[in-house]
Parts: structure tokens; C-alpha cells; sequence
């Protein structure tokens, strides 16, 4: 630690200007040897940062309702709104219920922090190192390929639950049922969250994406000395 401080020191007189002392630094730190641990460590928390990034906006109010990641609705589901908007009592049908599946994803968001962070923990050492060299968004796309059924199969009993916080279940289950009396139209299926679930993790998934692009690209993301010598690995590639 001494020699180290005494040739930084040495190296700062070697220099003419504060631009050329950055970049040999710079390239001090990024020859330095990263240890198994440290690229390990590294990816995990740059995947956590997204993740906390992602889900507090997502679970925000207006995180998916008034955001590009607002869940809409599928095409089967607006040929039922279109009909039942001239039916007393429905005629905002599709506003009223895109808000309640939008407010549950937004509320399920909140909960889904520790499922992501459990995952991350998982990665292995190869896994870290893959992701590190690969493209910008390895490490989300490891994490969709990984864990995609667990998330799901956790964060559809929170989607139900906070649709039902929102009455959106009920209200589409309503909707159906008229839609469904109208004769001569295909049978619809008042099954709503399955698909509002697959959305919310795609919006999620989006959010971790952008973070993790955004600290690959943009030196200034990289908040800690670790993230700093971790992606400046990725940059020589």
C-alpha cells in the first residue's frame, strides 16, 4: 500500500496536465488484476442497482400507468371494450380497467426487489465473467433465461392479490360476463392474470436492461470503486 501511494505520487510530478494524470491513472486501474471475486461481486452489483432502480420507479404511482412500460391491453380484450361501450354503465370500460391492472402492477412491483436480488446471488463465477465480456444486456438476458419461470410462479400469487387490492379481477370478470350474454360472439375468458403478470416482469425486465446498459456505456453510472475496475474490463474487450 505504501509503494502504492508513493508512485501515485510520483506519477502525478511525471504529468504536465490533469487530463494525461486521468488517463494514465486510468490505465493503472484497468491493468490492475481483477480477482474471481471482485468480477463476481462487480456484476452482482450492478445487477442490483438496476434492479433497485427498476422497481422503485415501476412501483411509483404512475410507475406502468403513465410511463413507456404501461401494460395495455391485449387485442382480445379490446374487441370486448370496444362492444360494451355503448352499454349503460361501461362506457369507460377500457380506461377504468387499464388503470386497475396498471395500479396492481405498480403495487406488485414493490415486492419484487428480493426475488431478482436471490437470483443474482445464485451466479456463478463463469456466469459473472460471460456476462462482463458479453453483450449490453447479458446479464438481464441470463436472468430472463435463468429465472423467468421461478419469477413467475413467485410474482403471480402478488399480481393476484394486488389486483384484487384494485377490484381489476373482479371488474374484468364483470366484464366478461356481460360481454359473454351478447349473442353470437366467441366465448371470452375472464382470466386476467396471467397476462398482466408476463407484462409486469417484461417492464421489469426492461428497467434492469436500461440500468445495465447505462453502466456498461456510461462511466459516470459507475458509482463504486469496484464498478469502476470492474467494467473497465468490459471497455478493452
Amino acid at each position: 500500500m505504501k509503494f502504492l501511494k508513493v508512485f501515485l505520487v510520483l506519477l502525478s510530478f511525471s504529468f504536465s496536465s490533469c487530463s494525461e494524470l486521468q488517463q494514465a491513472l486510468g490505465s493503472v486501474l484497468e491493468n490492475e488484476a481483477l480477482t474471481n471475486g471482485e468480477i463476481s461481486s462487480g456484476l452482482k452489483e450492478a445487477l442490483e442497482i438496476g434492479i433497485g432502480k427498476g422497481s422503485d420507479q415501476l412501483s411509483a404511482v404512475d410507475g406502468f400507468f403513465k410511463s413507456q412500460y404501461k401494460i395495455l391491453l391485449p387485442p382480445e380484450a379490446r374487441k370486448i371494450t370496444d362492444k360494451l361501450q355503448k352499454v349503460p354503465g361501461f362506457a369507460q370500460v377500457e380506461n377504468v380497467l387499464l388503470e386497475k391492472i396498471n395500479r396492481g402492477a405498480e403495487d406488485a412491483a414493490k415486492k419484487a426487489k428480493p426475488i431478482f436480488v436471490d437470483a443474482i446471488k445464485q451466479m456463478s463465477f463463469e456466469d459473472a465473467l460471460n456476462i462482463l465480456m458479453g453483450a449490453d444486456n447479458a446479464a438481464t438476458g441470463y436472468l430472463n433465461d435463468k429465472t423467468n419461470t421461478q419469477l413467475y410462479n413467485a410474482f403471480n400469487p402478488v399480481i393476484i392479490e394486488s389486483l384484487d387490492k384494485f377490484n381489476a379481477r373482479k371488474y374484468w370478470s364483470d366484464v366478461v360476463d356481460k360481454y359473454n350474454k351478447i349473442p353470437f360472439v366467441e366465448k371470452a375468458d375472464p382470466s386476467l392474470d396471467n397476462y398482466v403478470t408476463n407484462q409486469a416482469l417484461k417492464g421489469l425486465f426492461s428497467m434492469v436492461e436500461k440500468e445495465e446498459e447505462n453502466i456498461r456505456k456510461n462511466v459516470s453510472a459507475r458509482t463504486s470503486t469496484l464498478l469502476k475496475k470492474v467494467f473497465a474490463k468490459q471497455d478493452n474487450k
